[in-house]
């Protein structure tokens, strides 16, 4: 973990783009509130094959004008072409955006053939051969692995090549075993790399809806945790309350060992957030990661 110990800690939150009027309403009450403690950055995600860019577009200058916090739009390249890949990057950089998360993203329903990228490196190479240096670029990371990779080997090597491709820091999948964090560190050491990796934390507010994100990215809810959830039954508070008990501790176990920060998947909420952030004491100072604009 000793390469993570010299980065200052960084704090950033995850939203979607609002599909509705409703939608566009409740996130500009949440990324208000959440501007309040004065976090590195927002993140926007991005559908599929692109099919949220026009409404991840508008929620990333709409956040950007409203709060002022940096803005970091998601960007995947499945499903996507050279030419409508650029045509996204200059758009971003004609609206003042210098921050990007760089994925490989899913594939669309229907569609067989994954397009001009196959791997998100080679949307990292691409990035920074038609900009240069002008974007902050991160990539994701996957301590328990990505579902779709052969192995843990393969994986670590697939990070290896977005990290080498240009990559300027990573966020990663959320987790509950802080040991798969710090093992996958020690791994990115031993190969040589060196970059924040900043852990993502999923809040826990709703066991159904957690296993069902579990199952289908790879995330791991360890049985002890599960079983717990699973005892609640309907019990929402209850729910709540364990959940944040176990976000908590593991946030806390995290920056005592070396973490650079911490990612929340917010879900375009703010009460789970808000009570980790609380109960961890952490500070509302901006933080920052990326260099100043030149």
């Amino acid at each position: 973990m000793d390469s993570q110990k010299k980065y200052p800690k960084a704090y950033s939150f995850e939203f979607f783009p609002p599909k509705t009027e409703k939608g566009e309403e409740k996130l500009r009450a949440v990324s208000m509130e959440l501007a309040r403690l004065n976090p590195c950055f927002f993140s926007v995600t991005f559908g599929a094959g692109g099919s949220t860019r026009e409404r991840t577009l508008s929620a990333v200058q709409d956040l950007k004008q409203q709060t002022g916090i940096d803005v970091a739009p998601h960007l995947s390249c499945i499903g996507s072409t050279r030419d409508s890949i650029r045509e996204i990057l200059n758009i971003y950089m004609e609206n003042g955006i210098r921050h990007l998360v760089a994925l490989r993203g899913d594939m669309p329903s229907g569609m067989h053939t994954p397009g001009a990228f196959r791997y998100a490196n080679e949307l990292v190479e691409f990035i920074r051969k038609e900009t240069g240096d002008h974007f902050f670029i991160e990539v994701a990371a996957y301590p328990e692995f990505h579902p779709q990779a052969k192995s843990a080997q393969e994986d670590l090597l697939n990070f290896k090549r977005k990290v080498e491709a240009g990559a300027d820091a990573a966020l990663t999948q959320y987790f509950y075993n802080a040991d798969a964090y710090f093992s996958f560190v020690d791994s990115c050491e031993a190969l040589g790399l060196d970059l924040p990796i900043v852990p993502g934390i999923m809040p826990i507010t709703n066991h159904t809806q957690l296993a069902r994100f579990s199952d289908a990215c790879g995330a791991e809810i360890p049985r002890w945790i599960r079983k717990r959830l699973e005892g609640f039954g309907d019990d929402i508070e209850s729910i709540k309350a364990f959940g944040l008990d176990v976000t908590t501790a593991l946030c806390r176990r995290l920056l005592e060992g070396g973490a650079p920060g911490l990612h929340f998947y917010t879900m375009n909420q703010t009460e789970a957030t808000l009570a980790i952030w609380n109960a961890l004491d952490l500070p509302r100072e901006k933080s920052q990661r990326m260099p100043a604009p030149s």
